[in-house]
């Protein structure tokens, strides 16, 4: 956004040179800019950041070095004024206008937070495991988002979220199981997102639901259905999106993205049913069918909402590039011509980018040059 706001800030200046605007319009263009800015973080906050992280690992690896040298209730008062000093002391800079610092003070005291739980639970012996460390730790970090009104804690607290799901899906430490309260969780961070004003968390809580019903399709035996409903569902969303954007972005608050992360669910979606059709044993017309639908929904994602988003139309490409691969990775056990493959992949890709180069001239010329071509 802040690179956004420089390039209208440069252009504004260049309309008023040229003429296109007068300075008293120049003027209130440029007090409408500053005051829809969103505050972003320079190079120099984010190695502050990034600094206050490493000081907070260094403290609670020296206090875990030392654990047996300090008497036991000087551990747990240690640990807490860590926690005390981060969030009292980032509330002090945030008054003081050093949000970016105050915020990463605020980022040191949830992970020492974390920290604290694992090292008091062993001097107790606390009865527990992992899992449940981590999911008072996720809810620790929430509530002190909503109390402190940090959009830093809200993405921490979805990162905290999305590694209990990880590793609890994957049996890392703990017997393979989808834990299907994430999406509590996920639903409780949404409407905390809009509290602390996070339009990051709630793009990664989307990413993280995604994440969520991919390991869910994984787990079932029945793979099909999850898959097919990860794409239906995808599918709906994108046409409310593209018919409905305005009514529904005032509500999601996306910045307008919902078409990417809708893309991006149908393309995982279809993704899974691929390869679960695309089984020696169940090989048959199925796989052919759900490459059309792929094939032809991409093309009408880029067609519906390519225009606006540069990202979609990348993810389009990306994800057309990755139909052809998953194709011929299927269709080469069958086909007893392989150069037969590549040249009809040949043309067909040399189709491809004659019709993508002319959709490319399309979405960047004005709007009534487009229409009169």
């Amino acid at each position: 956004m802040a690179g956004y706001a420089t390039r209208v800030r440069a252009d504004i200046a260049r309309w008023r040179e040229i003429g296109l605007i007068d300075p008293a319009t120049a003027e209130a263009l440029m007090r409408d800019v500053a005051a829809n800015e969103r505050a972003s973080l320079s190079f120099g906050s984010i190695l502050a950041m990034m600094a206050a992280l490493l000081f907070g690992a260094a403290i609670l690896i020296f206090v875990a070095a030392n654990w047996e040298a300090f008497p036991r209730l000087l551990r747990v008062a240690a640990l807490f004024a860590v926690i005390l000093a981060g969030y009292v002391g980032g509330a002090v800079l945030k008054t003081r206008d050093h949000a970016a610092i105050g915020e990463a003070l605020w980022i040191v005291a949830a992970a020492a937070f974390g920290g604290s739980i694992a090292l008091i639970g062993q001097m107790y012996h606390l009865s527990g495991d992992e899992a449940s460390a981590l999911v008072t730790w996720f809810a620790g970090t929430a509530l002190a988002a909503v109390a402190l009104r940090s959009s830093p804690l809200t993405v921490a607290a979805v990162g905290i979220a999305d590694a209990w799901l990880v590793l609890k899906g994957s049996g890392f430490y703990w017997r393979a199981e989808i834990p299907h309260l994430f999406i509590v969780m996920a639903i409780v961070l949404f409407a905390i997102s809009f509290w602390t004003r996070s339009r990051a968390a709630r793009h990664l809580i989307i990413l993280s639901v995604v994440l969520y019903l991919v390991l869910s399709a994984m787990d079932h035996h029945d793979t099909l259905p999850v898959a097919m409903s990860l794409a239906i569902v995808s599918v709906l969303l994108f046409a409310a999106s593209v018919f409905a954007g305005d009514a529904i972005d005032r509500i999601l608050q996306l910045g307008g993205r919902l078409p990417l992360h809708a893309l991006l669910g149908f393309l995982t979606g279809m993704a899974i049913i691929q390869f679960e059709l695309a089984d020696e044993s169940t090989y048959n017309s199925g796989f052919a069918v759900a490459s059309i639908v792929a094939l032809a929904s991409i093309v009408a994602a880029i067609m519906l909402a390519g225009r606006e988003s540069r990202g979609l139309r990348w993810l389009a490409y990306t994800g057309f590039a990755f139909e052809l691969a998953i194709i011929y990775s299927v269709t080469l056990r069958s086909m007893l011509d392989t150069a037969g493959f590549f040249l009809a992949a040949a043309v067909l890709l040399g189709m491809l980018a004659l019709v993508i180069i002319r959709i490319e001239k399309r979405m960047k010329a004005p709007a009534g040059t487009g229409a009169a071509a």
